[in-house]
């Protein structure tokens, strides 16, 4: 049986220090792309068009970015960031460090599955039909959690580098090709 998995990166989340503070409601109101309520929320929501993403700043000088498909793309909109923050007079000198927190994939294993049995046979999984039709199987190490779908389709959430998540959708797919062993 060779089955392979392909899938396809849908969104990195990765956080970022500019060392310095952000005015943040001076950021709002000089700029178009930006939503700023600190009474509901203590950080201002800017949105880049392209590549298109969204950050979290906060007063902290620190980052939030979510949206991106790459760590090229995330590089891309911290830069927009600091480009839209000179504008106010706030001029970053230190080259922020970029962490990667989350990386979220969705694919396929090219397999019809049974959930019910694999939900048996894989140890770390919840799998609740009446609810969800997704069963979720956690792995420990990498630490990255799967949705799988009855008809091979998955999402991968946890990993935070194309290694880890890689060596998750093979430990995926080498143990659900031994829980099918058992199932013949």
């Amino acid at each position: 049986m060779t089955t392979q998995s392909n899938y396809k990166v849908q969104n990195i989340v990765a956080t970022a220090s500019l060392g310095k503070p952000v005015p943040l409601t001076k950021l709002a109101r000089t700029q178009p792309n930006t939503e700023y309520n600190p009474e509901t929320f203590p950080g201002l929501v800017l949105r880049v068009k392209e590549p298109k993403s969204a950050v979290l700043v906060f007063s902290s000088g620190n980052l939030v970015c979510t949206g991106t498909k790459s760590i090229a793309q995330v590089k891309q909109v911290i830069n927009a960031v600091i480009r839209q923050l000179r504008k106010i007079n706030v001029n970053i000198t230190a080259k922020p460090k970029i962490t990667v927190q989350n990386i979220v994939a969705s694919g396929t294993i090219n397999l019809k599955l049974n959930l019910n049995f694999l939900a048996l046979e894989l140890q770390n999984t919840e799998y609740e039909p009446e609810q969800f039709p997704g069963l979720v199987y956690k792995l420990a190490e990498p630490n990255a959690t799967f949705l799988l779908f009855s008809n091979g389709k998955l999402v991968c959430t946890g990993t935070k580098n194309k290694a880890q998540l890689e060596d998750s959708m093979d430990q995926l797919l080498n143990n659900v090709k031994t829980a099918l062993k058992n199932y013949q």
